[in-house]
């Protein structure tokens, strides 16, 4: 019962910060939505080191397990725009396509030029040490 009420009291802490950034947003009327000024609001808190990544860790890991299933109401949601998948459908599944492909793309030229970067990071830090 313990560990159920920590999750759902992270789970909560979480809410207020999704609540937060909305009203960070409509009170400055942000062109961001409110969840992602949340996640910016949690971010710097992280980064500040006034939260500790524990403290929400088994409430963040409870909602990403439950993930797909809040995708399912978006994914629903695409059959009151049948007519418009169904005329436009091929382009649509074209768009998806080359747009998954760059997303892929620029994820992993982005890693790999940040591995090399560290690399370098890293031996340049090992002939410093080793003179």
């Amino acid at each position: 019962m313990k560990h159920f009420s920590l999750i759902a009291l992270q789970i909560l802490f979480l809410y207020f910060l999704y609540k937060s950034g909305t009203f960070v947003a409509s009170f400055f009327h942000l062109p961001v939505p409110g969840s992602i000024v949340g996640m910016l609001i949690l971010f710097l808190l992280l980064q500040f080191k006034l939260l500790q990544a524990k403290w929400v860790s088994e409430g963040a890991n409870w909602l990403l397990s439950y993930l797909s299933l809040l995708f399912v109401p978006a994914t629903v949601g695409i059959i009151d725009y049948l007519p418009f998948f169904a005329s436009k459908g091929i382009l649509t599944i074209f768009i998806v396509i080359i747009s998954t492909f760059l997303v892929m793309m620029t994820a992993g030229l982005l890693t790999q030029y940040f591995a090399r970067k560290q690399e370098k990071v890293t031996r340049t830090g090992e002939r410093e040490v080793s003179r």
